[in-house]
């Protein structure tokens, strides 16, 4: 039997010492848990007893250093709505580099744990509020399949933020393969030595990109697998409607992860345009910019790596942009993957794309509600029905209906692969807020764990889930979504 139990070894530390500063989380006054997420806690081999609960407070707040930990604030740039600002962790300590028992590498993160050097104006706390947001949105990907962070503790501090009003204060506890940046490279490209550059970048490659090393240029590897994450991500986030709201470099992360879920939200009614985030005033971020902002972030790292490409400028220029060149036609390849996914399709076959895209065409036309189509869509395979009379409609389906009998998938074997592709259940705005609101301001966590039951299996059609799938009136159309500091 595998021991559970503390397995910190700390490779970070061991770079050079311009990328972090050293630093314990600021104690806090009175820690309460206020969520535990023991079924990560177990998975990862953590102390996961949920009996001393003032030992778990301690543990998860920073009072208590486990041993092992070598906790730092990491130091990164971002191109933040396209321009360039030296960064760093300004309330976020990482702990340490926890070992599972299959020998897989996580940051322990804390969020909200004091400031740092790199606080700038800010006080380097969180609100309970938004800590609670990062759980549940965080986990909820999980669920959803989507490559992300995880939440594995939210504790609250007995102190008081002010933020636009007074807020309790909180401590979340992140998890992830690693907090490297696209920002990172930014910031290491400007403050490193050429040679610790390259250590740098050769320590990315051992711990994300090991099958670079054999590679006759590594970096460009890098920038590869970088690139094909990041499309597969991006892709995965459509399929859901998630929008991530604030895409600056220094939340692209290198381990192909979400993280930073601070003003995202997710889309009900079909519409590329949308945007929630209050700071995003020209609709940069918007759903459908994503696939092009991702693009735009890959290429500020490829030029941080122009010089480990080739001593020679203009043929390094040249390699990175054959690379990036292929962007657009990878995610097109992902996208139209999984849009064949959501429609029941298995095999490739010309016309795909242009059938996904004329049904989302009349979504958008019929302000449709993007989850609920498909689950609609679903139960029509099954039981002979339409979605809709409307004329547009009907010829689309005219044409998905060829397009499946070509297939020759029975309904049953279609509805099942729309329903690993469809969530029944996803993180309505709405919701989302009336639940935080109860769980920050009324002490009330009830309706918080019962959304976060429901989307814990989000691809089962469960008795009474239908009060989660119902949209809003009028769609969010004047939902503002905050970043939390």
């Amino acid at each position: 039997m595998t021991q559970t139990g503390w397995n910190f070894h700390n490779s970070y530390t061991k770079l050079p010492e311009e990328l972090f500063t050293r630093m314990v989380p600021a104690k806090v006054p009175s820690p309460h848990v206020v969520l535990f997420n023991e079924k990560l806690a177990k998975e990862l081999h953590l102390p996961h007893s949920v009996k001393n609960q003032q030992e778990l407070a301690g543990i998860w707040s920073g009072n208590i250093i486990p041993p092992g930990t070598d906790p730092i604030a990491q130091a990164y740039s971002g191109h933040q709505f396209g321009y360039y600002t030296v960064l760093g962790d300004g309330r976020a300590i990482v702990l340490g580099e926890h070992i599972d028992p299959e020998g897989n590498r996580f940051d322990i993160q804390f969020k909200g744990s004091g400031r740092t050097p790199y606080s700038r104006r800010g006080d380097g706390k969180a609100t309970l509020i938004s800590m609670l947001r990062e759980y549940l949105i965080s986990e909820a990907m999980h669920a959803l399949g989507i490559p992300g962070s995880r939440s594995l503790a939210v504790v609250e501090t007995g102190e008081k933020v002010e933020r636009e009003t007074t807020h309790r204060g909180a401590v979340l506890t992140r998890v992830a393969s690693s907090h490297i940046r696209v920002g990172t490279f930014e910031y290491a490209r400007e403050y490193l030595s050429p040679a610790a550059f390259t250590r740098f970048t050769e320590y990315v490659i051992e711990r994300h990109c090991t099958d670079a090393k054999n590679t006759g240029i590594p970096a460009l590897r890098l920038l590869k697998t970088v690139m094909e994450r990041q499309a597969s991500l991006v892709s995965q986030w459509m399929r859901v409607g998630f929008i991530h709201g604030v895409m600056n470099t220094d939340n692209t992360g290198i381990a192909g992860e979400t993280f930073d879920y601070g003003p995202c939200a997710f889309m009900n009614a079909y519409d590329p345009d949308t945007v929630f985030s209050s700071i995003d005033h020209y609709g940069r971020y918007a759903f459908g910019n994503q696939p092009a902002v991702m693009h735009w972030n890959l290429g500020v790292l490829a030029g941080a790596l122009l010089p480990l490409i080739h001593s020679d400028e203009q043929t390094a220029v040249g390699l990175v942009k054959e690379t990036l060149d292929r962007f657009p036609g990878l995610f097109e390849e992902k996208w139209t993957e999984m849009m064949r996914a959501k429609l029941g399709l298995e095999q490739q076959e010309p016309g795909d794309k242009q059938l996904a895209e004329q049904l989302l065409h009349w979504m958008h036309r019929n302000r449709s509600d993007y989850t609920n189509t498909f689950l609609l869509l679903r139960q029509s395979v099954l039981n002979g029905t339409t979605v809709s009379n409307d004329t547009e409609f009907l010829e689309w389906e005219k044409r998905w209906t060829e397009r499946r009998s070509k297939e020759g998938l029975s309904p049953e074997l279609t509805a099942a692969r729309m329903r690993s592709a469809n969530p029944a259940v996803i993180p309505r705005n709405h919701l989302v807020e009336q639940v935080l609101k109860a769980a920050a301001f009324e002490n009330n966590l009830l309706p918080l764990n019962e959304l976060l039951n429901a989307l814990s299996h989000p691809y089962q059609d469960d008795q009474g889930i239908e009060g989660f799938q119902e949209p809003p009136a009028g769609f969010d159309a004047h939902y503002k979504t905050y970043c939390g500091t």
